[in-house]
């Protein structure tokens, strides 16, 4: 079997084909879930299962289908309208003054950017520091690239803020990256400017490669700043940022991401792109362009986010057995259930008791054990207070079964 002549990080994937994976995003879970009725909120897809593509959006696709022009390829480094379109956004929301056609990269999401942006640098060995718990592509692309996971851990004591003695313990010699989530998913922590002011100056005193993965800069709640990392002294040579049209803008079918980076990097990226990414699609790219000149459609959005947060918190920060804390970006809600069990017998429980599908924590590190990630973006906002009711009775109900009160 061929199979057997995989490299050790691809013969561990499980695809739920021939094992229990009981994950939305792989197999053919989401079908099952669906005959089923369950709630699936355990899919980062803004509003799912329900439209939210703005006309102007949906116009500008139709158009292009029409013309014709959909039909055909864009460069595999993208399209050069909506380059311009994106530096204006990045000088706007992020403070990076960056030229259209030296500093980006379209990606067909942003994904295959964070895979496309790690790619260059990792060698056989080469020791890569990640946050833990954050996004599952963060690890495993690391191991596919024949790197080694290094775990940063977390807190929620420090509200999950970092502690920079964790990286400057771990610190070898062949440490070689850092991969950031900023805002960091499944927390949703938006890390502070001095943690990462501290970081900066860590990764330049080491001469590290920083890749940072911003696909929930926004919304951020609370007057927090959101920092681009990149724009701190030292930082722009050394960082490779990937963004994302998915989450804030409610556009993940579109499949539309960027990579940002100084024109050397991006320059070796162009050269590759065709081999490692293709091209994006051509008429989504054409929607991307009307979203980003016209982007007054994301306030709702941000203001029915705001709401969902403050409503899971509302109704799960007080069932016995749970501890959370409210978001503080996004649409996600990450949920410490180790006095209930584990995340996985947790998820398995609401799948069936409540029929709700949640994340284990499992997935986002060694942190994630005994959590639960909630997808609270999905659905439309009396859909989702009637799942996530559900889940509070499930919860109840199961550590009543287990002697838990309050």
């Amino acid at each position: 079997m061929i199979v057997e002549k995989m490299i050790p990080a691809f013969q561990k994937a499980e695809g739920g084909l021939f094992s229990d994976v009981e994950k939305a995003d792989v197999g053919d879970a989401v079908t099952k879930m669906n005959e089923r009725g369950v709630a699936l909120m355990a899919w980062a897809d803004p509003f799912y299962p329900h439209p939210s593509v703005p006309p102007h959006v949906a116009e500008a696709m139709i158009d292009c289908i029409n013309s014709g022009f959909a039909s055909h390829y864009t460069a595999p480094i993208g399209n050069n309208d909506l380059k311009v379109e994106i530096a204006k956004k990045l000088k706007k929301v992020n403070g990076m003054d960056v030229e259209p056609f030296r500093n980006i990269l379209i990606t067909p999401g942003s994904d295959s950017g964070l895979f496309f942006s790690m790619l260059p640098f990792i060698n056989q060995g080469d020791e890569v520091m990640i946050i833990d718990p954050s996004y599952p592509n963060n690890f495993q692309n690391t191991e596919l690239l024949g790197g080694v996971v290094v775990r940063i851990p977390i807190y929620a004591e420090d509200g999950y803020q970092f502690r920079m003695e964790e990286f400057e313990k771990r610190l070898t010699p062949k440490t070689k990256m850092i991969v950031l989530t900023n805002p960091n998913n499944p927390t949703t922590t938006v890390f502070r400017r001095e943690k990462l002011e501290s970081l900066a100056e860590f990764a330049v005193k080491n001469d590290l490669v920083v890749v940072v993965d911003q696909a929930f800069e926004q919304p951020c709640f609370d007057d927090i700043e959101m920092v681009s990392i990149a724009t701190l002294p030292g930082m722009w040579e050394r960082t490779v940022s990937v963004f994302s049209l998915s989450k804030g803008m409610g556009l993940s079918g579109l499949r539309v991401g960027y990579i940002v980076a100084d024109a050397k990097v991006i320059d070796k990226m162009y050269g590759t792109a065709v081999a490692v990414l293709g091209a994006t699609n051509t008429s989504a790219q054409m929607g991307a362009i009307a979203a980003l000149q016209d982007d007054s459609f994301m306030e709702p959005y941000f203001a029915s986010f705001d709401r969902r947060r403050k409503m899971v918190y509302e109704l799960l920060h007080d069932v016995p057995g749970v501890s959370m804390l409210i978001s503080e970006s996004g649409f996600l809600s990450w949920v410490d259930v180790s006095r209930l069990g584990t995340g996985s017998e947790i998820m398995s429980y609401l799948n069936e008791e409540a029929l709700v599908a949640v994340n284990s924590g499992d997935p986002y590190g060694e942190a994630g054990k005994h959590h639960i990630r909630i997808v609270h973006g999905v659905l439309n906002e009396e859909q989702l207070h009637e799942a996530v009711l559900r889940i509070r009775t499930a919860l109840i109900k199961f550590g009543e079964e287990k002697g838990i009160k309050a």
